[in-house]
C-alpha cells in the first residue's frame, strides 16, 4: 500500500529513522490497542538513546492511543469476523448497525454509524465474548513516564483542499490504479476500506467510471481532511501553528523543553 498510504520517499527515510513504514500486511489482526503496546515498547528503547522523539500523522484513534492509552480488547473469533465481513458485504451496513443496537444499547449512541470498521469491531466484541463492547471501555487515562508536547499543523481551507486534490492527481500519475488493482482480492479485508482503494475497487467492478472514482477519491480525502481537524481541534493540549512557522514550532518546543 505504499502510494495510497503516502510512504515517505526514499530521501525522508534515509534522513531519519522511521518506525512503522510498511511494518505490518493487510492480513495481519491490527488495532490501536496492539499499536499502543507496541509503540511504548519502542519508546523505551529510543529513549535510552534520544532525548526527543517525534511522532506523525494525522490517525486519531493511534495517536490518542499512544498519548492517553486505549482498552485492551479480548482476541476476536476469526469466523465471527468474517461472517460479519460477509454481512455486510451482502446486506450492507444497515443490518451490523440494528445488531449493534440490540447486544451494546450504550455503545450505539456513541458510536460514528458511518464507520463500518468502528460498528464491525464492537460487534465482534459482542459476539465473541457474550457481553456489550462498551463494558470494555473505561474512562481513565494512563499516566505516560515521557512529557508529551502536542502540535498541530493548519493551514486555510481552500488551500487544504487544492493541497489534497493536487496529492490525489500525483498518486494517480504514480500508479495508484496499478497498486489497487494487486489489492483487488484482498478488497474484503479492513484494512482495504479505505480512501484510495475502495473508489478504485468500485471501478474495477463496473460500479463508477474512473473519472467518478478520481473525483470521489478527492472529495472522501477532503472529508476525513475534516474529520481530523474536528478531532484534533477538541484536543485542549495542541498548539496550533500554521504550517509553514517552521522556525516559531521550534521555539515553542524549545520553551517547553526548559520549562
Amino acid at each position: 500500500m505504499k502510494i495510497g498510504t503516502a510512504v515517505p520517499g526514499e530521501h525522508e527515510l534515509a534522513a531519519v529513522k522511521h518506525h512503522f513504514v510498511q511494518s505490518h500486511s493487510v492480513h495481519d489482526d491490527y488495532n490501536a490497542s496492539k499499536y499502543e503496546s507496541e509503540v511504548i515498547l519502542l519508546i523505551d528503547q529510543l529513549f535510552n538513546k534520544h532525548d526527543i522523539i517525534l511522532m506523525v500523522g494525522g490517525s486519531m484513534m493511534y495517536i490518542d492511543a499512544v498519548c492517553n492509552g486505549i482498552d485492551i480488547m479480548p482476541d476476536v473469533d476469526p469466523e465471527i469476523r468474517n461472517n460479519l465481513i460477509a454481512q455486510m458485504k451482502e446486506h450492507g451496513i444497515e443490518r451490523l448497525r440494528r445488531q449493534l443496537k440490540k447486544l451494546d444499547p450504550q455503545y450505539y449512541l456513541q458510536v460514528d454509524l458511518k464507520n463500518p470498521s468502528r460498528i464491525m469491531h464492537a460487534l465482534e466484541i459482542c459476539l465473541t465474548t457474550g457481553k456489550p463492547y462498551s463494558s470494555f471501555l473505561s474512562s481513565g487515562k494512563k499516566k505516560r513516564p515521557f512529557s508529551i508536547i502536542k502540535i498541530g499543523l493548519n493551514c486555510e481551507r481552500d488551500e487544504l483542499h487544492k493541497r489534497i486534490n493536487e496529492r490525489v492527481d500525483q498518486m494517480i500519475k504514480s500508479g495508484l490504479e496499478n497498486e489497487a488493482k494487486k489489492l483487488y482480492n484482498f478488497k474484503h479485508l479492513i484494512a482495504l476500506n479505505t480512501v484510495g482503494y475502495k473508489e478504485f475497487f468500485a471501478y474495477f467492478n463496473e460500479e463508477i467510471p474512473k473519472e467518478k472514482a478520481i473525483e470521489l477519491i478527492k472529495r472522501n480525502s477532503r472529508r476525513y481532511a475534516r474529520k481530523q481537524l474536528t478531532w484534533f481541534r477538541n484536543d485542549s493540549e495542541i498548539q496550533w501553528f500554521h504550517r509553514l512557522d517552521t522556525e516559531k514550532v521550534i521555539r515553542f518546543i524549545e520553551d517547553k523543553i526548559q520549562k
